[in-house]
């Protein structure tokens, strides 16, 4: 999935070059979530969980890594509050499946204190020069310099985060 805004030389636009003024201040203070809360008001999702991801990615996850989807996404979770953005694909399927072995309320209301915490401090939010989106998922190997299974997708996408 890639904006449908060019730049001069038909190239896609990045997540930071499509933002506006207005749209970098609404991502800064996590205002982009807020539609969210109506998925959750509704029991699409919840709270706490693994941060949805786009389903082009299905055929790209190790069976391990699909295991994230064994509970249901959440609006922050715990990959986003021990990285965010700024850790490699590999790291982050790998939390989301460790909160899925180890949920509990206990866990979900930590989750919560650090994300405002994280919020609050801005940590975590880009990596590696992104200020807002993570590099397309090609499957976790690439993290680790190996070809990808399939396809690459052709552009960085924004991931909601």
């Amino acid at each position: 999935m890639s904006s449908t805004r060019k730049d001069e030389h038909g190239r896609d636009l990045t997540s930071e070059e499509r933002l506006t003024k207005h749209g970098t201040l609404i991502r800064k203070l996590s205002l982009d979530e807020l539609p969210q809360l109506f998925n959750v008001l509704i029991g699409q999702m919840s709270f706490i969980g693994p941060r949805p991801l786009l389903p082009q990615y299905l055929p790209y996850y190790t069976d391990n890594e699909n295991r994230r989807h064994e509970v249901k996404p959440g609006i922050s979770g715990w990959a986003q509050v021990n990285g965010r953005n700024a850790v490699s694909w590999g790291e982050r399927l790998a939390l989301d499946v460790w909160y899925v072995d180890h949920q509990s309320m206990w866990l979900d209301l930590k989750i919560i204190f650090l994300t405002v915490l994280k919020v609050v401090k801005r940590e975590g939010i880009g990596g590696a020069g992104r200020e807002t989106s993570m590099p397309a998922f090609i499957g976790s190997s690439a993290d680790y310099g190996e070809a990808p299974a399939r396809a690459n997708p052709s552009s960085d996408v924004d991931q909601g985060m």
